[in-house]
């Protein structure tokens, strides 16, 4: 009698073909959004919307976005065009050239951030990649005979509605320096330059260089010193190199800023924005307020080149002849400099002045214990104009 209870069961729910269930279909759309918020890659995300309808439509709603740009597309098209580029990023980059040229190697990549874009003749551009002004350029599959189509930023972003937090990495830094200089720099961004932070060393020695290169001895007690500043650091070319870093670092922060400017005002969802390099080199940060406050205060341009306008600035300059952390590691000619508005934003003023806990947490380990220790030395104040 059981038998035929069982049989009759059978008849009436047949148990489904085993090739024929879609497992994905037994998972709920939260759990799905949350391994493509874990995914994360743009590419990787874009690869997943062809795999079913439901990927499709719920790829957009992905809320923590990684761009990975693959190439910077120059300015340059050939050698002879080099005057005619100069020429189009105006008289401030002519004079730092000028005067700064031999003591770092040419600013390579920050000139094709400057200047307008020109498509080579040589690629092939879809007729929506021609109208975007963007230099930045993200490689996506293809079915042509180009094998990939390069678009901006702001076309890959495009379809996503709920973007809130969004890193975007440059495939390198903007600034050519030579081999062994360590050169790190935040900066903070709302409608203007909210704060930056550059962490510079003209050399660095790690632990494990210990066994074939030594490490110099000279200023190796910081009390020695007292915190001042050598006046061989005046006179040997120390003070010049610095000022190139520190100018260096804030053209390529506006470069970027001015950059972002039409993927935020698209994505009112955005909640923090962090724009790097694959190098570490340099890191722009904006945080929900910041992003806010572009969208109703618009950025100022420089006439020059497309970037931010820098405003007049107020900075602080801690220097060490010799550093040496915790770790071992030792960065010879140790420079910190902190930078704010002279007039600040209403971001900024709520922070008194006397606060330094956003130059010490500017950068991860091991710099961040090594901006800690640079700030309890002697401070230096400087100014700089508006550029």
């Amino acid at each position: 009698m059981s038998s035929q209870r069982a049989d009759l069961a059978c008849r009436i729910f047949p148990e489904p073909d085993a090739s024929e269930i879609d497992h994905f279909d037994r998972l709920p759309d939260s759990l799905l959004l949350l391994v493509f918020n874990k995914i994360g890659d743009v590419k990787a995300l874009g690869r997943c919307c062809v795999v079913s309808r439901r990927f499709h439509s719920l790829v957009p709603q992905v809320e923590n976005v990684v761009v990975r740009v693959d190439c910077v597309i120059s300015d340059d098209d050939s050698s002879s065009s080099a005057a005619a580029s100069d020429k189009s990023r105006g008289p401030f980059w002519n004079l730092l050239r000028l005067v700064f040229g031999g003591i770092v190697k040419p600013i390579q990549t920050l000139g094709q951030f400057l200047g307008p874009k020109r498509p080579s003749s040589s690629s092939v551009t879809s007729p929506s990649s021609t109208t975007s002004s963007s230099p930045l350029a993200v490689g996506t599959d293809d079915d042509s005979d180009a094998g990939v189509t390069h678009h901006s930023p702001t076309q890959v972003l495009k379809n996503f509605n709920e973007i809130r937090l969004l890193r975007i990495e440059l495939p390198s830094g903007e600034l050519g320096i030579e081999d062994g200089v360590l050169l790190k720099w935040r900066a903070d961004f709302g409608s203007t330059l909210d704060n930056c932070v550059i962490l510079g060393a003209s050399s660095v020695f790690h632990p494990k260089d210990n066994l074939t290169d030594p490490i110099p001895t000279t200023n190796c007690n910081a009390n020695d010193d007292n915190g001042s500043i050598p006046d061989s650091f005046y006179t040997n070319g120390g003070l010049k190199l610095r000022v190139v870093w520190t100018i260096s670092s804030l053209i390529a922060a506006s470069a970027r800023h001015y950059l972002l400017q039409p993927i935020i005002s698209e994505h009112a969802t955005l909640d923090n924005l962090v724009l790097t390099d694959a190098d570490g080199q340099g890191v722009l940060y904006m945080n929900r307020e910041q992003l806010e406050e572009l969208r109703v205060k618009p950025l100022s341009a420089s006439s020059a080149s497309k970037r931010t306008l820098v405003p007049a600035l107020n900075m602080r300059l801690w220097y060490a002849p010799h550093l040496e952390l915790p770790t071992g590691v030792v960065l010879k000619g140790a420079t910190l400099v902190a930078i704010r508005p002279s007039e600040l934003s209403p971001n900024t003023a709520k922070k008194e002045a006397s606060d330094l806990s956003w130059v010490s947490t500017a950068f991860e380990e091991p710099y961040r214990t090594a901006a800690t220790m640079l700030v309890k030395r002697r401070t230096y104040c400087l100014e700089m104009n508006s550029f």
